[in-house]
């Protein structure tokens, strides 16, 4: 694995699932001449953020459905100034009635989805915490207890996210196959689609859900083009495992990161470690080991060298 330096990189806000925490992992496979890096479920970008802060990729493409979620990518990397204001103006207003003007805010999101006031209500949810409900509204509360991160950290973050990603990102809101159909052999994809067991439940934790089989069709398409990828997508909490592996006929290598405890396991009063899944595809495998062959290393050694249970 590539070496990487300690540097301090922005997130423009919190979100349930970034990989902002085990990011340099992800990026050490990362090869070095990554043409465009494809993030189709892109969240909090925390992947193409952290790639952009160490120079991995010339240019990037940031894809989710949730179009309220890329129209706020689209304030931030156009209009960081304006979206700032608006932050610090409601950020302030707030403090008469926290509670109260949280949902107020929420209310007004559900008819608009306006990006402002989506990057309020997801500064004052429990952990970043998104839900939807079956009707596709905003319907998490507030952590009443803190009002948000302060208007001049947003500030720092949201200008600091810009001047990395603005003049060389594309953002869309389609499916994931239609966001990564101009990939070529010379870019990389990194995909972290929903967990198994939180798509189609009453949770409604992210937008929109994604079935196993689409998912493994895709993939397979994929191979066929030898395209480059990783994915971030099962895994184990305490010993709940979310889903079964990919399967072993689309040729992955996979591994197994310490992501440390379970945000949504502490919101429900438990104190459970999380072990996530990386995949790598064969094209990124090969490519790694044509660039560096003492990169190619067994899954054991690599276990050995992340001493995790």
């Amino acid at each position: 694995m590539k070496s990487l330096q300690n540097i301090n990189v922005p997130h423009p806000f919190p979100y349930q699932g970034s990989k902002r925490g085990i990011a340099k992992f992800i990026l050490s496979h990362f090869p070095s001449d990554v043409r465009c890096l494809y993030e189709p479920f892109c969240g909090s970008g925390a992947v193409s953020i952290a790639a952009a802060a160490h120079g991995l990729a010339s240019l990037f493409a940031l894809n989710d459905l949730n179009i309220p979620l890329i129209a706020l990518w689209g304030e931030i990397l156009e209009n960081p100034h304006g979206l700032c204001d608006k932050y610090e103006r409601r950020w302030l207003e707030q403090h008469h009635d926290r509670k109260a003007y949280f949902f107020k805010i929420r209310d007004e999101f559900n008819k608009s989805h306006d990006p402002d006031q989506l990057l309020y209500l997801l500064a004052r949810i429990v952990k970043g915490s998104v839900r939807y409900s079956s009707e596709g509204l905003f319907n998490q509360s507030a952590d009443n207890r803190r009002s948000g991160m302060r208007p001049n950290t947003m500030r720092q973050n949201i200008f600091g996210v810009s001047a990395l990603l603005s003049k060389k990102t594309k953002l869309t809101a389609l499916d994931f196959r239609e966001a990564i159909k101009s990939a070529k052999e010379s870019d990389l994809i990194y995909m972290d689609p929903p967990y198994q067991g939180t798509s189609f439940t009453r949770d409604h934790r992210y937008f929109n859900g994604l079935s196993y089989d689409d998912f493994v069709e895709a993939l397979s398409i994929m191979n066929e083009k030898n395209l480059s990828y990783i994915i971030s997508y099962d895994g184990v909490t305490g010993e709940k495992i979310h889903g079964k592996l990919l399967p072993n006929f689309l040729k992955l290598k996979h591994l197994h990161i310490h992501a440390g405890r379970s945000s949504q396991a502490t919101l429900l009063g438990n104190i459970q470690e999380t072990t996530e899944s990386l995949y790598l595809s064969s094209s990124l495998v090969q490519r790694l080991a044509n660039e560096l062959p003492s990169r190619t290393r067994s899954v054991k050694a690599e276990q050995q060298e992340l001493a995790f249970a």
